[in-house]
């Protein structure tokens, strides 16, 4: 009788599909290694801006990074974050728990995010409008379902006392309602996005007449700057309107695109005096580890919420590879550095490009660093009532630094950082007795005595250097990726 022979199946099947495509991302949420914070560890096949993404994701959940150690040599990225919520606290939340691990193993899965290339001429002022690509500021940095209901617009250029106000103005007169706007002010410059619709049929506007028309018209308020005296591409006397965005373009999240959008313009061109720029504290150093070919980024500061992503957006985006990263914050100040390369593989080898990325991350940690206060806003959504509330504000003399503007529902849902026009203190008593008084009709507000200034050469207290212990740890991973 002939035996009956089982079928035969190679044991390495079963690990075809991970040799294929790569191991999956693997996430680890630890709140027992640590007592002050959460540990999240991230492993997985690294490629270009992952750890933006990742990064992305755990500050959009409003997560403080208080440390974090980054590797990704030989392909692989491994990365650890000490993350805190709001308050302070580790994470007990587990359905948060569950968003970190859901979104970064998303993040992950998906190709890499196609962005706008940025415009790095010298024109003044240019707008672009596409269709609404949603923006999510919690999971991933870009959604594939397009929203019919919204126009984008974005627009750069020389900034000046009364700009914004002037721009919800222009468009209140056009017909269009503000849906929602984002906008920043740094160096004299100006980046501005915002969502529209159209007034009659709160829809997309996609008339190519109408949106030229629109066009021509801020590109006229833009170009009417009071500044002519300033430095910088934002300056320069010509004026020129990029072409319209469609077909395969996406949009990236709101804050990437405003970080983009400010490098355009080229707003890390210090508009200060000689004097002052020489008694400016640098925030940024560039050495090289000629010994692996890295440069080494260095970057100490005042800490704050958001700080990582906008150092490692702006060296994503000026197509630089973070191989190797350590971030600590202490006593209210940050160190943070990296190991990078041009992502041709080279270095930074000249002094004007280590002064350029210098001058770049600097600008990009500023940005959020508002020297006001900061006012929120709550009213019913209507067409002119962004254009009412600036009004007011400039009337009063005060500058808009720093604008988000949300519609939640049937609610208009806005946040001011603003100053006094002339530079002083802004009075908080004057503003419960006179602002608060004639916005009363328009919308309830709230004043938040949240003044962050800026202190680069009165730091309390130096961060340690951790460029010891990282070149030590590279060292290790580096001989661990030998094969």
């Amino acid at each position: 009788m002939n035996s009956v022979c089982m079928p035969y199946f190679d044991p390495e099947f079963d690990t075809l599909p991970e040799r294929i495509h790569g191991p999956p991302c693997r996430v680890c949420v630890d709140n027992e290694s640590m007592e002050g914070c959460t540990v999240v560890k991230v492993d997985s096949v690294n490629k270009q801006g992952l750890l933006l993404e990742v990064v992305q994701i755990l500050t959009d959940m409003n997560l403080q990074i208080c440390k974090s150690f980054i590797s990704s040599d030989a392909g692989w990225f491994m990365d650890v974050f000490h993350v805190r919520d709001e308050n302070g606290n580790k994470l007990t939340d587990q359905k948060v728990i569950n968003d970190i691990q859901q979104a970064i193993g998303r993040s992950r899965a998906s190709s890499p995010s196609q962005q706008h290339s940025n415009n790095n001429n010298n024109n003044s002022v240019f707008t672009t409008m596409t269709n609404y690509k949603t923006y999510s500021k919690r999971l991933l940095p870009l959604l594939p379902n397009p929203n019919d209901q919204h126009t984008a617009i974005e627009m750069t250029g020389a900034d000046r006392p009364g700009l914004f106000s002037e721009i919800s103005a222009a468009l209140a007169d056009l017909h269009c309602n503000i849906v929602e706007a984002h906008a920043w002010s740094h160096n004299a410059r100006l980046a501005c996005v915002a969502y529209i619709s159209d007034q009659s049929t709160d829809t997309a506007i996609d008339d190519p007449s109408r949106l030229a028309s629109i066009e021509d018209h801020l590109t006229t308020v833009l170009r009417a700057t009071t500044n002519p005296n300033g430095g910088g591409g934002a300056n320069h006397p010509d004026v020129k309107t990029s072409e319209l965005l469609g077909g395969e373009g996406q949009m990236t999240t709101v804050e990437r695109r405003l970080h983009q959008l400010m490098l355009s313009v080229r707003d890390f061109e210090t508009p200060s005096s000689p004097k002052e720029k020489k008694g400016r504290k640098r925030m940024v150093s560039v050495e090289s580890c000629e010994q692996k070919g890295y440069s080494i980024v260095s970057i100490e500061c005042k800490d704050r919420p958001r700080l990582m992503f906008d150092t490692v957006c702006t060296l994503t985006d000026m197509q630089y590879v973070i191989f190797h990263a350590s971030i600590t914050s202490h006593a209210g100040y940050a160190c943070q550095e990296y190991f990078i390369r041009h992502v041709d593989g080279c270095a930074l080898d000249t002094a004007s490009e280590k002064e350029r990325v210098m001058k770049c991350l600097e600008a990009a940690i500023e940005r959020r660093v508002c020297e006001g206060i900061r006012l929120e806003l709550c009213a019913d959504n209507r067409v002119g009532l962004l254009s009412d509330i600036t009004r007011v504000l400039r009337e009063n003399g005060l500058v808009v630094v720093r604008a988000d503007v949300e519609t939640h529902g049937e609610k208009s849902v806005n946040a001011f950082y603003v100053r006094d026009i002339s530079g002083n203190e802004v009075d908080i008593e004057y503003f419960s007795n006179s602002v608060k008084k004639e916005m009363g009709p328009i919308a309830t507000l709230h004043v938040k005595n949240d003044t962050n200034r800026r202190k680069p050469n009165s730091p309390k207290q130096a961060p340690l250097s951790f460029g010891g212990m990282l070149r030590s740890r590279i060292e290790r991973f580096s001989h661990g990726f030998i094969l």
